[in-house]
């Protein structure tokens, strides 16, 4: 299994950004998804997850700002991030528990990093 970020960037302070992820590989399927990130300096932190069902977290200092969806027939994970911050500059990952078997509690498989940069 396989995960491919992509929608990174540089943007000014309010502007948004679309990050996709997509799941490639054997997979029955996706128990849940997310998106962290690591700014330099600092450790990697949970920003959103979102489960097949559609149930949703996320991290209180993008919460209104930030909406994680999945597209369970695509094997896809979208972060869009809206009235961006500088303080939102990162590297983002993804993730996902996902399953390549049926019945198994599934494996969790990152993604490359993806630079988002939030600068005037």
């Amino acid at each position: 299994v396989q995960l491919q970020a992509s929608g990174g960037g540089l943007v000014q302070p309010g502007e948004s950004l679309r990050l996709s992820c997509a799941a490639s590989g054997k997979i029955a399927s996706i128990a849940n998804m997310g998106w962290y990130r690591q700014a330099p300096g600092k450790q990697r932190e949970l920003v959103a997850v979102v489960t097949s069902g559609g149930l949703t977290n996320y991290l209180d200092s993008v919460k209104g700002r930030f909406t994680i969806s999945i597209d369970n027939a695509q094997n896809m994970v979208y972060l869009q991030m809206n009235d961006l911050k500088p303080e939102d500059t990162a590297v983002y990952y993804c993730n996902g528990l996902i399953r390549r078997r049926a019945f198994t509690p599934g494996d969790v498989y990152w993604g490359q990093g993806t630079q988002v940069t939030v600068s005037s």
